[in-house]
Formats: structure tokens, C-alpha cells, sequence
């Protein structure tokens, strides 16, 4: 009989294992034996807790988005200003959790696959919108609102490509680089860009 309160431990530990397999043998030679192998457990622990590889992947996909959103309302519980909500948003895309080899190529990988699926789909869509929301949502307080759209579009654009080049590259994840690079570019388009209407 399982030990009370180990479930959230065990299906942790399957998702973090799911990621590790994902990087060291790619999304098609991620099996549930490998995964349950990398995890230390059984076969059968991944039907009990899941029902199967595809709900495990899907699990890993929304644990990663949750762990986000996690982390930013973390980072946005200390900021005061549009300005200071903006570099959450970019500094949570770029955490020290997430922004490394293995989450990388997981996400890569899960990318990969969500022309084929539709419930990858229906998770990355939520991940865009919510990114695409909480960056017009600052910025229509710095700029005009076909400026605040105009910008989030470049800005997403620009967080998803660093995301893929790193996860392409297989190199370490230069977080200090990224957010660096995304936020230069960012105070570039606001020096530029008119005063909200009042």
C-alpha cells in the first residue's frame, strides 16, 4: 500500500524523469520504460498515476507551464511599476528553473509535436495567450495600444526563438544573455514609441 502524501513526490518525480529521458534520447525514444527507468520506479506506476505516456507528457507540458506561472506571480508580488511587471514577465521566461538544457529541449520537443495533438495544442495556445496578454497589458500603460500589440507580438517572437535556439543548440542556456538581450530590445521599442493616449 503507498505511503500517504507520496503521490505528488512520485508523479513529480516521473515528470522530472520524462524531461531527462526527452533530452537524452528525444521526444520518439521517450518510452515509458525509460522513463520509469530514469525515475527509478516501475513500468506500471506510470498507468496508476497517469494512464499512460501521452497524459504523462501532456502532465510534464502543464507542470512546466504551471511552474511559470508560478515563479511570475512570485516575481510580481515585488513589482510596483509597468516597467518592473514587464522584466518579470521576461525574467520568469528566462528562470533559472526552466531556462536549461533538458527543460529546453523538452519544450522543443513538445513544440514539436503540437500540430499533431490536440491537447499539446490546447496547452501551447494557452502558453502564447497568456504570455501575448500579461505583455500588452503592461505596455498599454507606456505606449499606445497598436504600439502595445505591435510590441508584444515582436517581444513573444523574440522569447520563443532564444527558447529554440538554445533548446537547437543543446549548449548551455545563457539566462544573463537572454534576458539581457530581450530587454534591450524592449527599451528600444518604448524610446521609440509615443505616449499612451490619454
Amino acid at each position: 500500500m503507498p505511503k500517504v502524501g507520496m503521490q505528488p513526490v512520485r508523479r513529480r518525480q516521473l515528470i522530472d524523469a520524462t524531461i531527462e529521458t526527452i533530452h537524452q534520447h528525444g521526444f520518439a525514444d521517450t518510452t515509458i520504460a525509460r522513463i520509469s527507468k530514469a525515475a527509478g520506479m516501475s513500468s506500471g506506476i506510470i498507468s496508476h498515476y497517469f494512464g499512460g505516456k501521452n497524459s504523462l507528457l501532456q502532465e510534464t507540458m502543464r507542470s512546466l507551464m504551471k511552474d511559470l506561472r508560478d515563479d511570475y506571480m512570485a516575481r510580481l508580488a515585488t513589482a510596483k511599476t509597468p516597467m518592473d511587471r514587464l522584466e518579470a514577465i521576461i525574467n520568469t521566461n528566462f528562470n533559472e528553473e526552466q531556462f536549461t538544457p533538458q527543460v529546453t529541449v523538452a519544450w522543443l520537443s513538445f513544440w514539436a509535436q503540437v500540430p499533431f495533438s490536440d491537447q499539446l495544442r490546447r496547452l501551447n495556445n494557452i502558453y502564447f495567450q497568456r504570455l501575448a496578454s500579461n505583455l500588452r497589458h503592461e505596455l498599454r500603460q507606456l505606449t499606445t495600444e497598436e504600439c502595445a500589440d505591435e510590441i508584444s507580438s515582436a517581444i513573444a517572437a523574440m522569447v520563443d526563438g532564444i527558447w529554440v535556439r538554445t533548446g537547437l543548440s543543446r549548449g548551455q542556456a545563457d539566462i544573463a544573455g537572454a534576458r539581457k538581450m530581450v530587454l534591450g530590445t524592449l527599451r528600444l521599442y518604448l524610446a521609440n514609441s509615443p505616449s499612451p493616449k490619454k
